[in-house]
């Protein structure tokens, strides 16, 4: 069984090992598609803070990921078509916009599975960046002994 999601993946936590653990107990290769940043910029505000090639290599490090593919384009059906999905996984935000409608669509027609999981709210990329802004800014700096 090929197991495919989807996401930014900036700023990786346990959220996303998480889901992506999940993935793993689905199927036989798990496959994760990284938003690139013009994707990101087209349905949020600002961009990943972590560059895509990064995203890319932090990803492809985890024993739970077989394959990470970036993707330039709103649009899932394409690659679930080349990769011949057996099961899409989804998050709880995932929406009725048209380019989830069509590969939904596809999906079903072809009686693959659509699998939709629940975010845990205590991690979100979001939130981290919102803590790092929040921090108070230090003046003294850290020393650390060298041995």
């Amino acid at each position: 069984m090929i197991v495919y999601t989807v996401g930014t993946f900036d700023l990786l936590h346990v959220g996303h090992l998480a889901l992506l653990e999940f993935c793993r107990t689905l199927g036989d290769v798990v496959i994760v598609g990284v938003a690139s940043d013009r994707v990101v910029n087209s349905y949020k505000p600002n961009v990943p803070v972590i560059p895509l090639d990064q995203r890319v290599e932090m990803l492809e490090a985890l024993r739970c990921v077989d394959i990470v593919r970036p993707y330039h384009k709103l649009e899932y059906t394409s690659a679930c078509k080349e990769l011949d999905v057996d099961i899409f996984v989804i998050g709880e935000d995932w929406g009725k916009k048209s380019h989830n409608l069509e590969v939904e669509s596809y999906l079903k027609n072809k009686g693959k599975k659509i699998i939709q999981v629940m975010y845990n709210p205590r991690t979100s990329s979001t939130a981290i960046k919102q803590n790092v802004i929040a921090q108070p800014h230090r003046r003294t700096a850290i020393v650390q002994a060298i041995a």
